[in-house]
Protein backbone atom coordinates (compact mmCIF):
# COMPACT_ATOMS: atom_id res chain seq x y z
CA UNK A 1 0.00 0.00 0.00
CA UNK A 2 1.12 3.44 -0.85
CA UNK A 3 1.85 6.15 1.31
CA UNK A 4 -0.78 8.64 0.34
CA UNK A 5 -3.40 5.91 0.75
CA UNK A 6 -2.62 5.08 4.39
CA UNK A 7 -2.44 8.97 5.40
CA UNK A 8 -5.87 9.24 3.43
CA UNK A 9 -7.21 6.05 5.17
CA UNK A 10 -6.20 8.21 8.27
CA UNK A 11 -7.81 10.78 7.82
CA UNK A 12 -10.69 9.48 6.67
CA UNK A 13 -11.16 7.34 9.77
CA UNK A 14 -10.72 10.71 11.76
CA UNK A 15 -13.07 12.39 10.08
CA UNK A 16 -15.81 9.71 10.24
CA UNK A 17 -14.78 9.45 13.97
CA UNK A 18 -15.21 13.21 14.42
CA UNK A 19 -18.48 13.67 12.63
CA UNK A 20 -20.38 10.16 15.07
CA UNK A 21 -18.46 11.71 17.69
CA UNK A 22 -20.17 15.11 17.12
CA UNK A 23 -23.42 13.56 16.35
CA UNK A 24 -23.49 11.86 19.48
CA UNK A 25 -22.87 14.22 21.63
CA UNK A 26 -26.07 16.44 20.24
CA UNK A 27 -28.38 13.31 20.39
CA UNK A 28 -27.41 12.88 23.64
CA UNK A 29 -28.05 16.13 24.67
CA UNK A 30 -31.45 16.35 22.76
CA UNK A 31 -32.00 12.63 24.02
CA UNK A 32 -31.54 13.83 27.67
CA UNK A 33 -32.36 17.39 27.52
CA UNK A 34 -33.46 17.69 31.01
CA UNK A 35 -30.41 15.74 32.44
CA UNK A 36 -28.17 18.00 30.33
CA UNK A 37 -30.06 21.28 31.59
CA UNK A 38 -29.39 19.87 35.27
CA UNK A 39 -25.79 19.17 34.55
CA UNK A 40 -25.06 22.73 33.24
CA UNK A 41 -27.18 24.32 35.83
CA UNK A 42 -25.00 22.12 38.74
CA UNK A 43 -21.86 23.88 37.58
CA UNK A 44 -23.97 27.19 37.20
CA UNK A 45 -25.51 27.21 40.43
CA UNK A 46 -22.06 26.24 41.54
CA UNK A 47 -23.56 23.20 43.69
CA UNK A 48 -20.36 21.37 43.69
CA UNK A 49 -18.98 23.61 45.71
CA UNK A 50 -21.49 23.66 48.23
CA UNK A 51 -21.58 20.19 49.21
CA UNK A 52 -19.82 18.22 52.01
CA UNK A 53 -16.84 19.43 52.28
CA UNK A 54 -18.32 23.07 51.79
CA UNK A 55 -15.87 24.76 49.85
CA UNK A 56 -16.27 28.65 50.69
CA UNK A 57 -14.85 31.23 48.10
CA UNK A 58 -16.35 34.27 46.94
CA UNK A 59 -16.58 33.30 43.83
CA UNK A 60 -19.97 31.62 44.95
CA UNK A 61 -21.82 35.45 44.15
CA UNK A 62 -21.27 34.14 40.80
CA UNK A 63 -24.01 31.33 40.95
CA UNK A 64 -26.74 31.32 38.43
CA UNK A 65 -29.56 29.73 39.54
CA UNK A 66 -32.05 30.60 36.80
CA UNK A 67 -33.37 27.33 34.65
CA UNK A 68 -34.29 29.66 31.97
CA UNK A 69 -30.42 30.53 31.88
CA UNK A 70 -29.62 26.85 32.21
CA UNK A 71 -31.64 25.55 29.18
CA UNK A 72 -30.32 28.76 27.51
CA UNK A 73 -26.32 27.54 27.54
CA UNK A 74 -27.61 24.17 26.75
CA UNK A 75 -29.27 25.08 23.50
CA UNK A 76 -26.18 27.35 22.30
CA UNK A 77 -23.57 24.43 23.01
CA UNK A 78 -26.39 22.01 20.93
CA UNK A 79 -26.75 25.03 18.23
CA UNK A 80 -23.00 24.73 17.91
CA UNK A 81 -22.87 20.65 18.06
CA UNK A 82 -25.41 20.39 16.25
CA UNK A 83 -23.73 22.68 13.19
CA UNK A 84 -20.40 20.90 13.91
CA UNK A 85 -22.19 17.08 12.56
CA UNK A 86 -23.87 18.25 10.17
CA UNK A 87 -20.09 20.07 8.21
CA UNK A 88 -18.44 17.20 9.68
CA UNK A 89 -21.07 14.97 7.77
CA UNK A 90 -20.64 16.72 5.00
CA UNK A 91 -16.73 16.99 4.89
CA UNK A 92 -17.46 13.23 5.40
CA UNK A 93 -19.15 12.93 2.31
CA UNK A 94 -16.81 15.32 0.26
CA UNK A 95 -14.01 13.45 1.27
CA UNK A 96 -15.06 10.27 0.15
CA UNK A 97 -16.18 12.16 -3.00
CA UNK A 98 -12.97 13.70 -3.83
CA UNK A 99 -10.54 13.80 -1.07
CA UNK A 100 -9.05 16.21 1.83
CA UNK A 101 -8.73 19.45 -0.29
CA UNK A 102 -12.71 19.10 -1.35
CA UNK A 103 -13.72 18.29 2.33
CA UNK A 104 -11.53 20.57 4.01
CA UNK A 105 -13.38 23.91 4.88
CA UNK A 106 -16.24 21.48 5.90
CA UNK A 107 -13.80 19.62 8.18
CA UNK A 108 -12.40 22.98 9.70
CA UNK A 109 -15.92 24.57 10.02
CA UNK A 110 -16.77 21.36 11.64
CA UNK A 111 -13.84 22.40 14.50
CA UNK A 112 -14.23 25.55 14.74
CA UNK A 113 -17.96 24.91 16.22
CA UNK A 114 -16.65 22.04 18.12
CA UNK A 115 -13.72 24.90 19.41
CA UNK A 116 -16.52 27.39 20.13
CA UNK A 117 -18.67 24.92 21.90
CA UNK A 118 -15.77 23.08 24.41
CA UNK A 119 -14.58 26.55 24.97
CA UNK A 120 -17.87 27.93 25.84
CA UNK A 121 -18.08 25.16 28.09
CA UNK A 122 -14.51 25.51 29.64
CA UNK A 123 -14.84 29.21 29.56
CA UNK A 124 -18.10 29.05 31.74
CA UNK A 125 -16.73 26.48 34.09
CA UNK A 126 -13.87 28.58 34.86
CA UNK A 127 -15.69 31.39 35.74
CA UNK A 128 -18.29 29.17 38.02
CA UNK A 129 -15.56 27.75 39.64
CA UNK A 130 -15.59 23.81 38.55
CA UNK A 131 -11.40 23.66 38.53
CA UNK A 132 -12.35 23.59 42.27
CA UNK A 133 -14.42 20.78 42.66
CA UNK A 134 -14.57 19.56 39.22
CA UNK A 135 -11.58 18.67 38.01
CA UNK A 136 -12.49 15.58 35.93
CA UNK A 137 -14.78 17.68 33.66
CA UNK A 138 -12.56 20.81 32.98
CA UNK A 139 -9.59 17.92 32.19
CA UNK A 140 -12.27 16.39 29.72
CA UNK A 141 -12.59 20.06 28.35
CA UNK A 142 -9.27 20.03 27.76
CA UNK A 143 -8.72 16.91 26.57
CA UNK A 144 -11.09 17.70 23.82
CA UNK A 145 -9.99 20.83 22.63
CA UNK A 146 -6.40 19.29 22.38
CA UNK A 147 -7.95 16.48 20.19
CA UNK A 148 -9.73 19.23 18.23
CA UNK A 149 -6.88 20.88 17.94
CA UNK A 150 -4.54 17.90 16.73
CA UNK A 151 -7.43 17.05 14.51
CA UNK A 152 -7.09 20.35 12.80
CA UNK A 153 -3.30 19.66 12.64
CA UNK A 154 -3.78 16.85 10.54
CA UNK A 155 -6.47 17.91 8.37
CA UNK A 156 -4.79 21.35 7.29
CA UNK A 157 -1.12 19.13 7.32
CA UNK A 158 0.59 19.08 3.90
CA UNK A 159 3.68 16.73 3.29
Amino acid sequence: MQLHHTIWLFQCILAMGLACWLSIAALNNLHAFHGSVWAIGNTMRMDPLRQDPTIDTPLLRRALTSLRLHRLALLVVLALQLGAAITAWSGVVLFLGGGIGDALPWLNLALCAMAAFLLLMHLGGLWFGYWIAQESLQTTHLVLLLWTLALFMLFNARL
